[in-house]
């Protein structure tokens, strides 16, 4: 496998391709069906495409032999060149460690890790950086949380309501500090279409509710629950709300006051940034009234053997060492996601997601799940005939990659009565092009084992 040079594509005009790359749609030389006559979109309010993908080195590379079409951003997004050289630049020219140097590149390498922090206060509409706390991501995120502010608030016979979309990271920590604390988990029904059922979620509310978990974008189905709505009515009871925003962040801007997000979680991965970085968003004054949770350098302020006293927040949930490049590469990824006109690439999305919903609907026994109105660009979908491990591997022989499985949400899929599931999901540097090569693919899965 040759990796392309980043530096290859910094001078490429508008619409250029590097070079030896292939045009975008080129199939294999086996014959294809004509993948299905439709009207692809075109930029959206002066968004296109290809300007993000001329940022994004590994799109232009080959996977068996054919032009990369990557269709698994529900599980990783790719890298800009911007979030890679800044990684390069912060391990070449100032790698140190935070907040403990006097020298010039430790005071450097804070000075950036707390922009970092910035940054993303801003691009979540928060108070100020510190309500921001940085993780290894999500998963991290929601588990500070249980065993923190859940510790010290949950108890027996509280009620923790969580819709039946989430992904496993936002279903495991509550039950087990359920069952921990001798509370309920209790799961809020979805529609046929795949939306939250709304009515039983305003009917399993009560004054014994103390935490709502829900995301605001579902990873296998799409859906985009009304949160500011079931905030404001999980907030009448009292009752707090963790919203996980990793599926969101990367398809729409977000506000946390807004919405009443009590408390909000991301994964730098799926926002164009490294892996191992996220972040938690908390209300300040829930954050400064909830205990540390792990132990160590810098998260404290005076330590004896008779007794240790703590960092303010956000500095005393961030025992050890961060994770200084990764908050370095996530403030690439900001910058560069928020150089986009957002509505324009929502706009686009949307576009694109109907173009290939009307696309695979031509393909004979091809079942999409979830239809839930303005759902984000996710196709979780099934083909009589094949199991979708095999779906996977057939696509991956034409260059396409999709995930396959449970995708850490069963009980999403047990809804519709299957255990796993294909899956294409899209992001702004995707283009007709791209659904045009799974479309062809899977027409000839079909006449395969017809």
């Amino acid at each position: 496998m040759t990796i392309p040079d980043v530096r290859a594509y910094d001078a490429l005009p508008p619409g250029a391709l590097p070079p030896g790359s292939l045009p975008p749609g080129a199939l294999s030389s086996a014959p294809a069906p004509t993948a299905p006559a439709s009207t692809p979109p075109r930029s959206a309010g002066g968004f296109d495409p290809e300007t993000a993908r001329r940022d994004v080195p590994v799109l232009h590379r080959t996977v068996n032999g054919q032009p990369l079409v990557w269709l698994d951003n529900g599980a990783t997004t790719q890298k800009p060149r911007q979030v890679i050289e800044a990684l390069g630049t912060y391990y070449s020219a100032a790698n140190s460690n935070i907040h403990r140097g006097a020298h010039t590149m430790a005071r450097e390498a804070t000075e950036t890790y707390e922009a970092g922090r910035a940054a993303v206060a801003r691009f979540l509409g928060a108070e100020s950086p510190d309500a921001i706390v940085f993780t290894r991501g999500t998963t991290e995120a929601i588990n500070l949380v249980a065993q923190t502010w859940g510790r010290t608030n949950i108890g027996p016979g509280d009620e923790i309501l969580v819709p039946r979309l989430e992904h496993h990271s936002n279903i495991v920590p509550w039950q087990q500090l359920a069952k921990e604390k001798r509370a309920r988990l209790v799961p809020v029904p979805l529609l046929a279409d795949g939306s939250v059922d709304q009515a039983a979620f305003a009917d399993l509310l009560s004054f014994r509710t103390q935490l709502v978990a829900v995301s605001q974008a579902s990873n296998v189905l799409g859906t985009v629950p009304p949160v500011k709505e079931m905030a404001a009515l999980a907030h009448r009871y009292g009752a707090k709300v963790l919203v996980d925003g990793a599926q969101a962040v990367a398809h729409f801007p977000v506000d946390v006051r807004d919405l009443g997000a009590d408390f909000y979680v991301f994964s730098g991965h799926k926002l164009f940034g490294p892996t191992g970085i996220g972040a938690l968003y908390g209300r300040p004054e829930l954050l400064e009234a909830m205990p540390p949770w792990q132990g160590g350098g810098n998260m404290i302020d005076q330590v004896d053997f008779t007794g240790s006293t703590y960092a303010p927040v956000p500095h005393r949930f961030e025992a050890g060492t961060g994770h200084i490049s990764g908050v370095a590469g996530l403030l690439a990824a900001i910058d560069w996601l928020t150089g986009f006109d957002r509505e324009a690439v929502g706009a686009y999305e949307h576009e694109l997601l109907a173009y290939a919903e009307r696309a695979l609907a031509e393909v004979p026994g091809l079942e999409i799940l979830g239809s839930a109105p303005g759902k984000i660009a996710v196709l979780t979908f099934t083909l009589a005939g094949l199991d979708p491990a095999d779906i996977a591997r057939l696509l991956d022989r034409d260059g396409i990659a999709v995930r396959a499985g449970h995708h850490c949400a069963q009980p999403s899929l047990r809804h519709y009565g299957l255990e796993t599931a294909a899956r294409a999901s899209l992001a702004l540097y995707n283009t007709p092009q791209d659904v045009d090569r799974l479309a062809a693919s899977l027409l000839r899965m079909r006449e395969d084992i017809a």
